[in-house]
């Protein structure tokens, strides 16, 4: 991911207090950046993943969630989510009340309703009615 891209997701998700990263896989810049900024985090992935010290990181898989993991999120999101995964990461966010962000795979559309916000070199998209104040 390029760092203006890294910069604005970044921007976007700082003005959460604690977040949560699906499926961080081994990309951890954007997850680095935001708790160097002091958002807490905590990173799932169905494997152990490594992850930098400022970031916490729990095995959990988004199609079968443990609820705790995401219980005092303010905000989920997901960095080149596939479209199958689209309504569990829905779920997982509307169940704790917390706003859902997510990128795709590229020409991969949404497959839950959505707002989009362009960032530099990819399309961020908010899903609908997740999260307090969020669009219906």
């Amino acid at each position: 991911m390029s760092r203006p891209s890294t910069d604005a997701l970044a921007d976007r998700l700082a003005r959460y207090e604690r977040v949560v990263e699906v499926g961080i896989g081994r990309r951890t810049d954007v997850a680095r950046t935001l708790a160097d900024r002091g958002v807490t985090v905590t990173a799932t992935d169905v494997r152990d993943r490594s992850v930098p010290d400022c970031v916490s990181f729990v095995v959990d898989d988004v199609t079968d969630p443990d609820p705790t993991v995401y219980a005092d999120a303010d905000a989920v999101y997901a960095l080149n989510a596939p479209p199958e995964l689209h309504r569990p990461l829905r779920d997982v966010a509307d169940a704790a009340d917390a706003a859902l962000f997510f990128t795709t795979l590229g020409g991969d559309p949404p497959s839950v309703p959505v707002d989009r916000e362009t960032v530099p070199g990819d399309t961020l998209y908010r899903a609908r009615g997740t999260g307090p104040g969020a669009p219906p």
